[in-house]
């Protein structure tokens, strides 16, 4: 049976294993890298398959995924185009910023592109996969890539102009960032940092789910936790004051021009 391999043994690779693994995916998995110790690691760790040898991984491959930082993506296609495909097969993406017309210059047919963004969250099984597909890529092809990422979460299939500005967007960062820093800044004003964590998250988190589980409009529940005249109200009003929406606006375009740089190297 042919693999799933992966060229890469990096973190989003472990995290996409990790997935995987939890969902009881039942092909191979492979992973190539070229440092051993990653190796090593990802096979202690979920009992995959390791391949040094970079054109027998992918002659090995069912999926090919492309999980190398995107300053790496130029190189090592051109290295695996040093021998020849004889085969027709489908290779995924995951490098940020690096649009399909470079993959497809990368590597020609018979080889299928498409772009996949999947979060880190795939290793408890409630990520996301934003999923962009080259041109005429079999519904087949299609397919198999998108049944991939649903076992680790939700899948979202979206054109490709718009796979940088989602990319900067649904990032569990901005969850992460944002916990840390309400964390911060509540022990700053006197509370203790469990007590800090727990009031944190709770805000975070299951504000969201509840919003996510029912029916409310954001506004309308934005309204309801924050009375006039009342401290939820008086907080969003100085954070909004101080820039709050420009600073994130900020930050978002701060990404895209990162991915627009990793498509010129």
């Amino acid at each position: 049976m042919k693999a799933t391999v992966f060229l890469g043994g990096g973190r989003i690779t472990g995290a996409l294993v990790a997935g995987l693994r939890l969902a009881g995916y039942g092909r191979p998995i492979v992973v190539h890298d070229r440092h051993a110790e990653k190796l090593q690691k990802l096979k202690r760790q979920y009992g995959i398959a390791v391949e040094p040898d970079l054109h027998r991984a992918v002659e090995s491959a069912y999926l090919l995924i492309i999980a190398v930082r995107p300053d790496s993506v130029r190189g090592l296609l051109k290295e695996v185009g040093t021998h020849e495909i004889s085969r027709p097969f489908t290779a995924v993406s995951l490098a940020a910023g690096v649009p399909l017309s470079q993959l497809r210059a990368g590597l020609r047919p018979p080889v299928q592109w498409a772009r996949a963004m999947p979060s880190p969250v795939c290793r408890t099984g409630r990520g996301l996969t934003a999923l962009a597909f080259g041109r005429n890529i079999s519904s087949a092809a299609r397919a198999k890539v998108r049944d991939l990422f649903a076992l680790v979460g939700g899948v979202l299939e979206i054109p490709e102009n718009q796979f940088d500005p989602f990319t900067v967007t649904f990032s569990s960062t901005h969850g992460y960032h944002a916990l840390g820093t309400l964390i911060d800044a509540a022990e700053a004003i006197g509370l203790d940092r469990k007590s800090a964590r727990v009031a944190a998250a709770h805000a975070l988190a299951d504000g969201i789910a509840a919003w996510r589980a029912g029916t409310s409009p954001l506004e309308d529940l934005l309204q309801e936790a924050s009375t006039p005249g009342g401290i939820a109200a008086a907080v969003i009003a100085s954070m909004n004051d101080v820039g709050y929406a420009r600073i994130v606006q900020q930050g978002l375009r701060a990404g895209i021009r990162q991915a627009r740089r990793n498509a010129e190297r």
